[in-house]
């Protein structure tokens, strides 16, 4: 980025050091370098900061305590280098109904870039002084089969990182050799908190940690079953990936130079289940919900947010629209959208205090922000990893109880007509999915519905039982790939927004 001011001419300084601020931007309400570090996080990327780091800087100024959080990039060391060059430092943008506003958050201490020096990553997460360690690393980073609980094997990392388990280069591997060396130590274990939009992600988490454990040192994993805690948790805050105009704006919101400033919307959920090892930050001062069990509060938020976000993404991007306050303003994509969160609710337990026609009409109104520019391409990536927990989930439970299963065959048929990589007017684009090469391979050759049907239904533990033995939803789901790939996908899309709200086929 250029280091001019956009009005002056004149050089900018750097985010290093708070006194160099724009008179009133909102700074920390702590001094930063007053707090040690209590937090690693792996993948301080642009949701981390703009979600846990922040309730982490508000329980610091309000409750104070050695909670600072040191960041672990997994995959590169650009963000390493820029948030350490601004000692910590960073922007957050809140873009509400009522306008923006421009923060300093300071929570982080420093952070390691693991592809550099991934001993340096592995003593902060042994280091007994650190109570809790947090993660948002995507689905598809932590290597775990779905259907069986277990390392998947057919993993490149997981293989590697078993085999040289000092060594490792991914989450599980990672975040075991860290156990180990507390265990060798005599040192407590932390708190493992998973922050991805995985059902029940403590336990999934637990799972993977304890079967590669097992498999390295038996014993090992009986210390860390009975030590270590893996609580569940739900977050929810829609973050779109920083652009060029993000830092231009920030810089002259600001009168600094920062090279990592977030943008983000001004709503913002975490609920976490209260299963503590050892302290924890003050997170509560700040907002989090803390409760007996999170299952609930992911199933409505993967199912009506995500599983909603995950249909537009397809149907938004195959018809031109690059973000999503874009499908909102299409009449039929956002009527479409309405039934897939009604469709969705529908299959959800009544849960205690949430209205979820009220919860729905939040959603419309966040999904409709002016000021967010989330990308459908953005979403639309890891689609095998994130289809069973936000589609294929709720349309069993819809075909087992009669309910509306329509809008979740919509989206998967969507996503079927998304995999073949191309538009309706034949320009190619890529997946971004673990999967990709397997896709590739079984869709060749394959131009019909029913063939593209049949070749992403065989791969392997994606689509469950129910679904492949029920004959009304391949009918159905064959049904609009076909009309997709004849009539086009704006024609299709039209077509499904006019049907009535509770046909069911």
């Amino acid at each position: 980025m250029n280091s001019s001011h956009p009005t002056s001419g004149q050089p900018v300084p750097r985010l290093d050091d708070l006194n160099k601020l724009a008179t009133g931007v909102r700074r920390p309400a702590y001094q930063p370098t007053n707090h040690k570090a209590g937090i690693v996080h792996l993948g301080p990327g642009a949701f981390h900061r703009a979600h846990q780091a922040v309730y982490t800087d508000e329980a610091l100024a309000l409750s104070g305590g050695d909670w600072r959080i040191i960041g672990i990039s997994l995959r590169s060391r650009a963000i390493a280098d820029a948030l350490n060059r601004q000692n910590g430092l960073y922007s957050l943008i809140e873009n509400g109904a009522d306008g923006s506003s421009v923060r300093i958050i300071g929570s982080i201490e420093r952070v390691i870039a693991a592809v550099e020096d991934r001993q340096a990553a592995i003593a902060a997460m042994a280091d007994p002084s650190i109570r809790v360690i947090t993660m948002t690393v995507t689905e598809k980073a932590y290597g775990i089969d779905r259907v069986t609980g277990q390392v998947d094997m057919d993993d490149e990392t997981i293989v590697h990182d078993l085999a040289q388990p000092q060594q490792p280069n991914g989450v599980l591997g990672l975040i075991v050799e860290s156990l180990r060396l507390r265990w060798q130590a005599g040192h407590g274990a932390p708190t493992v908190l998973c922050c991805d939009n995985l059902p029940e992600n403590g336990e999934v988490l637990k799972a993977g940690v304890l079967d590669f454990a097992r498999r390295t040192d038996p014993m090992l994993a009986d210390w860390i079953d009975e030590h270590a805690s893996f609580p569940s948790s739900m977050v929810d805050r829609i973050t779109p990936a920083a652009s060029e105009e993000t830092l231009v704006r920030c810089q002259q919101l600001i009168g600094c130079d920062d090279q990592v400033p977030v943008e983000t919307e001004a709503f913002t959920q975490w609920v976490i289940e209260d299963r503590f090892v050892d302290e924890r930050p003050d997170w509560q001062a700040a907002g989090v919900m803390f409760v007996p069990s999170v299952a609930p509060f992911e199933q409505m938020k993967l199912r009506m947010l995500n599983g909603a976000h995950s249909m537009l993404a397809y149907a938004g991007f195959l018809s031109g629209c690059t973000y999503v306050r874009d499908v909102m303003e299409d009449r039929n994509l956002s009527r479409l959208v309405q039934h897939h969160m009604q469709a969705a609710a529908a299959t959800l337990q009544p849960l205690d205090g949430v209205d979820f026609d009220t919860y729905a009409d939040d959603l419309l109104q966040r999904f409709r922000n002016p000021a967010i520019a989330h990308e459908t391409y953005q979403i639309a990536m890891d689609g095998t990893e994130k289809l069973p927990q936000r589609l294929l989930s709720p349309a069993v439970e819809a075909l087992a109880s009669k309910g509306n299963y329509r809008p979740f065959a919509f989206a998967v048929a969507a996503w079927m007509r998304y995999c073949t990589g191309r538009t309706d007017s034949a320009e190619s684009y890529v997946l971004r999915d673990p999967k990709q090469e397997q896709i590739a391979d079984v869709l060749r050759g394959q131009e019909t519905a029913e063939g593209i049907y049949n070749a992403l239904t065989a791969l392997p533990g994606l689509f469950p039982d129910p679904l492949l033995e029920s004959a009304v939803w391949r009918e159905t789901v064959v049904a609009i790939l076909d009309t997709l790939l004849t009539d086009g996908v704006a024609a299709t899309i039209a077509a499904e927004a006019n049907r009535r709200q509770h046909q069911q086929v």
